[in-house]
């Protein structure tokens, strides 16, 4: 979520963080995708095409997702599926905190 929040603001930035432990490297994440969501809702104007950060750093982050997905389900720990057409989406709600799911497959 750095690298989309620097194509949004233009500063083409990659930024090589360490990885820290779970909790850490959660708050971390959920931290870095706020600032990309407050700048996304914001006034301010975006150095990159819509389109360009959706097929770019969001769409990689989808992608990614599903490859752990993925690797948990081979490993005999497969995460609940959800439909996500139906799910409770909030704008600005990014956090750990999110509604149930109201169905799960």
């Amino acid at each position: 979520m750095d690298w989309a929040l620097s194509m949004a603001d233009g500063t083409r930035k990659w930024n090589d963080s360490t990885p820290l432990p779970w909790e850490p490297e959660c708050a971390r994440f959920f931290a870095a995708l706020k600032t990309f969501d407050d700048y996304l809702a914001s006034d301010v104007e975006l150095k990159a095409p819509l389109e360009k950060l959706f097929q770019g750093p969001i769409a990689d982050a989808i992608n990614h997702t599903g490859q752990l997905a993925m690797m948990r389900r081979l490993s005999g720990a497969a995460m609940k599926t959800e439909n996500y057409y139906q799910a409770d989406i909030v704008a600005g709600r990014v956090g750990a905190e999110q509604t149930p799911p109201k169905r799960e497959f």
